[in-house]
């Protein structure tokens, strides 16, 4: 039977960032991976080939829309096959450099392929090998899901996973779901070429940001040519064969204000309609750790699960936020909880979101919407201004100013953006920003670090942004509070 200090379940994010700070305080450590391959969801499946292929699509589309007068471009040819194929290879790249050369250097942490499976409180089995240890961090990640349609599995269909490797490109793509997966897919292969349809369960695209800007992004969306239905209950999947024998997808579906089904046929549909935690056979029943309905691993704010010496992170956990980076910021985290017993945590109340379509969305903190009640993060700590909030004071102490009114988005053409801010109406305290806008992931770093470190609008107003710039826009809409911005100059 071997023995560690520290035991982590899972190869990606959460998992190599716990491996890495273990390796620092000399802890001997396991890394016990099955599945995907080392580097997880992000840099296999996620992050990095995703956005590799919305660049692509970006310069298609900018190709012949860039609206600069005197010049006219024209794509030669698009061969979707070889853009798949190097975003395959930057993938194994990127693999190869920040995950499996990361980890042979990693003198303490012994890596090993297998399935873990829980057999006590302090010990994992690996391919009928024992491995026995104090502490553990669990870091498995999480799986699409599978909505209970009608006929499904009969017809097929692809997840993001095998959207990103798809041989050949369809003419007709349904996406179920929408949210940043099947906003960015969906723009990405409409892009292409690619004729898009979206089913959308709820009433938005994106309802944890502001409605102003999730609307305009649709409005966007939909001037691409991309078709939007929300309020959508999907009823079932079915084959119809078409011309020349060619099997084709139709899905039925109702929405909310209408009594009668409607259809629409595709090639192929893409799911996207979330995760679910990756918590089945690990017998966790048997380590003392519990679930939710989710099936997510609940931790405190710790990271520590009902077992004292099993920690978790990432999208296995009910963590408010989930995130690359959150799951990086917890393996650290966890991994000197569990080996050094400090009591570190994350402030999720200040952690940035962004989705990148084109325009990208993007914010961090309060939206007007929000009640803003008392809000516990795993952190224990409470949203500033929690108890008296915008709405309760019977103020309204947000601000939304167009990028048309941004010199640098105008010299872009690209003024299709808006910018919100939500303060204290008493103390000027910035509570929220959310921005649609080129780069808005960019952007939204400025406003984070604002909303962090409690900066108030005449902090903003006092500085002095380079110009011209997209990141004025957080100065000006700070200025928009106490200033009528359209008699102002450029240079402000």
């Amino acid at each position: 039977m071997q023995k560690f200090d520290l035991i982590i379940i899972g190869g990606g994010a959460g998992a190599f960032a716990a491996a890495i700070r273990a390796n620092e305080l000399k802890a001997k450590t396991a890394l016990v991976n099955t599945g995907l391959p080392l580097g997880g969801t992000c840099v296999n499946v996620g992050c990095v080939p995703s956005k590799t292929l919305l660049y692509a699509g970006e310069i298609l589309h900018h190709v012949k829309h860039h609206g600069v007068p005197g010049i006219e471009l024209e794509v030669k040819n698009f061969d979707f096959q070889k853009v798949v194929q190097d975003e395959l290879l930057l993938v194994e790249k990127l693999r190869q450099e920040k995950y499996e050369k990361v980890l042979k250097n990693l003198e303490y942490v012994t890596a090993i392929e297998g399935k873990a499976k829980f057999v006590s409180q302090n010990e994992v089995e690996v391919d009928q090998e024992r491995l026995n240890v104090e502490k553990f961090i669990i870091a498995t990640g999480s799986t699409a899901n599978v909505p209970p349609i009608e006929g499904i599995h009969e017809v097929g269909f692809v997840t993001h996973i095998e959207a990103l490797r798809l041989e050949h490109q369809p003419k007709e793509l349904v996406v179920i779901g929408a949210g940043p997966l099947g906003l960015e897919f969906a723009q990405m292969f409409s892009r292409f070429g690619t004729k898009v349809t979206i089913l959308e369960r709820g009433d938005s695209i994106f309802p944890h940001s502001e409605k102003t800007l999730t609307d305009r992004l649709a409005e966007i969306l939909l001037k691409e040519g991309i078709t939007i239905k929300t309020n959508i209950e999907v009823k079932s999947a079915r084959l119809r064969q078409g011309f020349g024998g060619q099997a084709r997808k139709v899905i039925t579906y109702k929405q909310a204000d209408l009594s009668a089904e409607t259809s629409v046929e595709a090639d192929e549909i893409l799911l996207a309609a979330g995760k679910t935690p990756n918590t089945q056979g690990l017998g966790l029943d048997l380590a003392g750790v519990e679930i939710d309905k989710r099936q997510a691993v609940i931790v405190n704010q710790y990271f520590q699960t009902f077992n004292k010496n099993i920690f978790a992170v990432g999208d296995v956990t009910n963590a408010p936020v989930r995130l690359e980076t959150t799951a990086g910021r917890e393996g650290t985290l966890a991994a000197e909880n569990a080996l050094k017993s400090t009591q570190l945590f994350i402030d999720y109340n200040v952690v940035p979101y962004a989705i990148f379509t084109d325009p990208q969305l993007a914010g961090v903190g309060f939206i007007e919407d929000e009640q803003m009640n008392p809000v516990r993060g795993r952190e224990g700590s409470q949203r500033p201004f929690a108890s008296n909030g915008v709405k309760q004071l019977g103020v309204c102490a947000c601000r939304t100013v167009s990028f048309a009114d941004v010199p640098k988005a105008i010299i872009m053409r690209r003024t299709e953006g808006l910018i919100k801010m939500a303060i204290h109406p008493q103390t000027g305290q910035i509570l929220g920003v959310h921005i649609l806008a080129p780069n808005a992931s960019e952007l939204i770093a400025e406003a984070m670090m604002l909303v962090k470190n409690k900066n108030t609008i005449d902090d903003v107003v006092n500085s002095l942004p380079m110009f011209p710039t997209l990141s004025e826009a957080i100065k000006i809409v700070a200025l928009s509070f106490t200033k009528d911005i359209s008699k102002l100059s450029c240079c402000i």
